[in-house]
């Protein structure tokens, strides 16, 4: 089905103040392409047929609701998880990376670059690479590379070519700037698939768009199953995209309390962290106005978090509106807090969550007994944790 943006969300490529671009001459016909072209298909239903029929064949979406019944007594609440770990690939990267690829195909670019933190965004890029017979190039920070070796050669698998990348911190921000680096000097052959809900316009209200197919789901299941809404829908936010995807489907309902859940790492006070809608102030980075961590320079400083895929200064600029206007409400937990909801959800359900989710679930866990004995707790569940086994196994002192 078309999707039809809400304007007050996004006028002129903004989010409030918020947005814009903010990128060198070189990529200003390359951004005008590709936002006349999205524009174009969002009114088009073969194209939302086709990548309909792909989500359900290829991905096996609907992603289905599941009942976590002992992490809900111990909560207070019925917990509810949004399962986007089921999908192929094991997170809900692919929803963004499938559109990207059939918009590529449209503007005749056979070559994809990407950037990725915790490998889950690189490998869905590869993935659907793969199934499109597309050249991929996948680049990621040299620390993260070590953080994620599973990743790192299901990539290598897939037919990606994996650039490491030396500079800075060695992670997530850095392989975004080679990222931009490359589309600067190949825009004519090339698309950048960018992973989460930042960038410059059009890629923040793009990716947010293919990933409400989480938010419409699971408002839709919600309804269906408990014949009402949830009272709090929870999700983790580095860059951003699984919170904007299940956010979009309660925005409208005033009712519905949304919380998004950022890494304190080892505690904001320490400066160790990644809380940027926490702790950070407005500037521009990766092309986008958007809150960062910065300095009183305005350098942007180094972020940290035990999960590669949170480990990002900035947010996406529909999470900096929604913060300024109150309508979600930004948390943070620490690495400590999320390695023990990574372990309790395993060890209370059966189902071991990213560590980027384990960041929501141990909010939730830390509010337990603040619910109504009634209300309906959603947590989005982005991804599967099996890329995280040995990192966490080596952060507990485990050899394997």
């Amino acid at each position: 089905m078309p999707i039809v943006q809400s304007p007050e969300r996004a006028v002129s490529g903004r989010f409030g103040p918020y947005g814009g671009r903010y990128v060198p001459e070189t990529l200003v016909a390359a951004l005008d392409e590709l936002a006349a072209l999205y524009d174009s298909v969002r009114a088009d239903p073969a194209f939302w047929s086709d990548l309909q029929r792909l989500l359900a064949e290829f991905v096996g979406r609907p992603s289905p609701l599941t009942e976590a019944p002992r992490l809900s007594q111990a909560v207070g609440a019925r917990v509810v998880l949004k399962r986007e770990d089921l999908n192929h690939t094991g997170a809900h990267k692919i929803n963004n990376t499938i559109g990207q690829a059939l918009l590529a195909l449209r503007m005749g670019k056979r070559r994809i670059i990407a950037e990725t933190g915790a490998g889950q965004h690189g490998v869905a890029t590869a993935t659907v690479c793969a199934r499109f017979n597309l050249e991929c190039v996948v680049y990621m920070g040299a620390e993260d590379m070590e953080r994620q070796r599973l990743n790192v050669y299901r990539m290598q698998l897939l037919g990606a070519t994996v650039v490491p990348v030396e500079s800075g911190t060695r992670t997530l921000k850095d392989a975004t700037n080679e990222a931009l680096r490359d589309w600067v000097t190949n825009v004519p052959t090339t698309h950048y698939i960018i992973g989460s809900v930042v960038g410059p316009d059009p890629f923040p209200r793009m990716v947010r768009d293919f990933q409400s197919v989480i938010g419409r789901e699971a408002r839709e299941q919600i309804l269906e199953r408990y014949a009402g809404l949830p009272h709090t829908v929870v999700a983790c936010v580095g860059g951003g995209s699984n919170a904007i995807g299940i956010f979009s489907g309660f925005l409208d309902d005033r009712e519905v309390r949304l919380v998004g859940v950022e890494a304190a790492g080892e505690g904001i006070s320490t400066g160790h962290h990644s809380a940027t809608l926490s702790a950070g102030t407005p500037g521009v980075l990766h092309g986008s106005l958007s809150y960062l961590l910065q300095d009183a320079d305005g350098q942007v400083s180094p972020a940290h978090s035990i999960s590669a895929g949170l480990d990002y200064p900035g947010v996406g600029p529909e999470h900096s509106y929604l913060r300024d206007t109150g309508r979600v409400r930004y948390q943070t937990a620490t690495d400590a807090e999320a390695l023990d909801a990574f372990q309790e959800l395993s060890r209370l359900e059966g189902i071991i969550p990213a560590l980027e989710t384990a960041h929501a679930l141990a909010w939730v866990r830390r509010s337990a007994g603040s619910f109504p004995a009634d209300a309906i707790v959603l947590i989005c569940l982005s991804g599967r944790g099996d890329k995280d086994v040995a990192h966490v196994a080596a952060a507990l002192g485990i050899r394997l």
